[in-house]
């Protein structure tokens, strides 16, 4: 079975906000073994909505859509589905119960707006929105099915996990799509790819090999769909025979995540040191729910005084080293252990960029300081020239380091 995902709204072509929704129909899509072909975004227009839902039908078996199901007149999403579908916008006393008690619910009045969101499309199945006022809606045409939700992410998301994959796997029970994944540090996308080119040539029918990169690390992903699942695992096994030798996690974990299991299972807790990550690494780690657990907290100490005052790094070895040094980061770390009384920390200090460099120490070079139980030790890196790429690299090298000492 194979979907297309269609994303209305000005906002998202205006670049007012990010597209989630499309991520997110797609990795729950892919799960139950559904291939999503095509992610269209489209303005709030009669005309686009019509000839895209048009297009969609035409070419995908499964059509999810987001948004434009608000009460306002610039929200004709219903309006048109119910033209393309050729059914009326009746009254739907469920719908209005459901309504009243949601707002009710919420202190808030009913109006004019909220009421027309009560009348649907008379040939569609209504699913229950408990998270907002806009109901789905679940159109079918011969075999095909296309499924409209809110575009609130959190709304949307809810109407997946309760109505949309229970219903279609239940449906469509022959569905079979599986995947691996592992995560590869330290190997360039083009170097990766050249090294595995005769391994993935010779990948049989149903399996295919996707590479996902990002700053310090490229994903693979082994997807088997059909009568392939059958030989998934000795792929991912000969994969891994092959990947001898490079430094590779296994799972889709995060590596936040991976380092907070780990924390979690030993019963020990971390702090970090940071001026060039400016809190990166602790934003990283405290994504993670139950975090506090074992993350102690940060010192973000951009400016040398508070590497001084708070962190109790040597005034004399700052003057002398300069705050980009193994001396400096070493103390960072050891500071902030002891400071928030802790197992593990890790300390940053670099030239981000774009300014700032010189020939001894250019942009991107980053000095990463790592305090466990036993040790503290300190390990330099030139990244690249580009400021958001040396913060996001010297992040996830920094919780590398912090991931292998565990």
């Amino acid at each position: 079975m194979n979907a297309i995902i269609i994303t209305i709204g000005d906002e998202i072509l205006m670049g007012q906000i990010l597209d989630t929704n499309a991520q997110y129909i797609a990795r729950r899509l892919t799960e139950i073994g559904v291939e999503v072909v095509e992610e269209l975004s489209i303005p709030d227009k009669r005309e686009e909505i019509y000839e895209t839902v048009d297009y969609a039908m035409q070419e995908a078996d499964l059509i999810l859509v987001t948004g434009g199901l608000g009460p306002t007149k610039d929200d004709v999403t219903k309006k048109v589905l119910a033209e393309y579908f050729g059914s009326r916008l009746v009254f739907n006393p469920q719908a209005m119960e459901w309504l009243e008690e949601l707002l009710r619910n919420r202190n808030l009045p009913m109006n004019e707006n909220n009421k027309s969101q009560a009348f649907l499309p008379d040939n569609c199945r209504i699913l229950h929105n408990f998270k907002g006022t806009a109901s789905g809606m679940w159109f079918e045409k011969g075999w095909k099915s296309l499924i409209s939700m809110p575009g609130v992410p959190f709304e949307m998301e809810h109407l997946m996990d309760t109505y949309v994959i229970p219903d279609l796997k239940a449906k469509y029970p022959h569905l079979q799509l599986e995947y691996r994944m592992l995560k590869v540090y330290d190997v360039p996308e083009s170097q990766l790819a050249q090294h595995l080119e005769t391994w993935e040539n010779a990948l049989g029918d149903g399996l295919r090999l996707a590479y996902l990169p990002s700053p310090g690390l490229v994903k693979l992903r082994i997807t088997a769909k059909g009568e392939a699942v059958k030989h998934l695992e000795d792929t991912y096994e000969s994969l891994k025979k092959i990947l001898e030798g490079m430094r590779y996690v296994e799972g889709e974990d995060a590596l936040e995540k991976q380092i907070g299991d780990m924390l979690r299972r030993k019963g020990v807790t971390v702090a970090t040191a940071e001026s060039c990550t400016g809190g990166e690494i602790a934003h990283m780690i405290t994504s993670v729910p139950g975090s506090s657990a074992y993350f102690k907290g940060s010192v973000v100490s951009y400016a040398n005084e508070v590497k001084v005052n708070v962190l109790g790094v040597q005034a004399a070895d700052l003057e002398r080293e300069g705050a980009v040094s193994e001396t400096v980061v070493l103390q960072m770390a050891e500071g902030v252990k002891k400071l928030m009384h802790t197992d593990y920390a890790v300390s940053t200090s670099g030239v981000a960029g774009p300014d700032g460099g010189t020939p001894e120490k250019p942009v991107g070079t980053v000095w990463i300081g790592v305090a466990t139980p036993d040790k503290t030790f300190a390990r330099k890196f030139v990244f690249s020239f580009t400021r958001e790429r040396n913060i996001a690299k010297a992040a996830v090298k920094a919780l590398e380091l912090l991931m292998m000492e565990i």
